[in-house]
């Protein structure tokens, strides 16, 4: 969960350039986190785990010190290095969906793009909405997902079609899994299970059925 402070707010684009830094290791990833903020201004900073093992570090700001801190982050320890990314000009939707930002299911149709490093997912989701005119719904980082991570776009059909075929081509050359879906009329009940929550679980009841 990001702190108020570090939410979009009013539409407004809070961090200009987005890097991202997926480690194996636990250790590394701290040590990369705390010299990335040693070696430049940044507006923000969120590190953390994720399944499976996975250490996360997110830095946002303005470009060049972005740019400089993530030199630095893929300096440490790069054996440990499971994906990244640096988006300098990060589009609007992507942005304010890693920061937490979750729009409802009420489009003509629904996509998925799925992959299995939290970097990737980022990447291809600011290439398609930057490619297609689509809405991002959702994007979630790896939290409760054994690592993958996804998002979810809504328009229409060859809008969601074209979204995804433009983020699964972005990252294709990487070493990961992708998996994508389009679902041209999504059901009623299953489009208000994605609104309600993404999880089978929910982690304030920890139920699985909403009465």
């Amino acid at each position: 969960m990001l702190d108020d402070n570090m939410k979009p707010r009013s539409g407004v684009k809070l961090y200009p350039a987005i890097a991202l830094i997926e480690f194996s290791s636990i250790a590394a990833g701290i040590t990369a986190g705390d010299a990335m903020m040693k070696k430049a201004p940044l507006a923000m900073l969120k590190a953390g785990t994720v399944h499976p093992g996975k250490y996360l570090v997110l830095i946002g700001g303005e470009v060049a010190p972005v740019e400089e801190s993530y030199r630095e982050g893929l300096s440490i320890r790069p054996e440990s290095i499971v994906d990244k990314v640096i988006l300098p000009d990060i589009h609007d939707q992507a942005h304010d969906a890693i920061l937490g930002v979750k729009i409802q299911a009420q489009f003509d149709a629904l996509a998925v793009i799925e992959t299995s490093t939290v970097a990737s997912n980022v990447d291809a989701a600011d290439a398609a909405v930057k490619g297609a005119e689509v809405t991002i719904l959702e994007i979630r980082l790896a939290d409760g997902l054994g690592g993958n991570s996804f998002t979810l776009f809504g328009g229409k059909v060859e809008d969601v079609q074209a979204a995804i075929e433009i983020g699964a081509d972005r990252v294709k050359d990487r070493d990961i899994k992708v998996h994508t879906t389009v679902i041209p009329r999504i059901d009623n009940q299953m489009a208000a299970e994605i609104n309600q929550t993404s999880r089978f679980f929910d982690l304030g009841t920890n139920k699985s059925i909403k009465e």
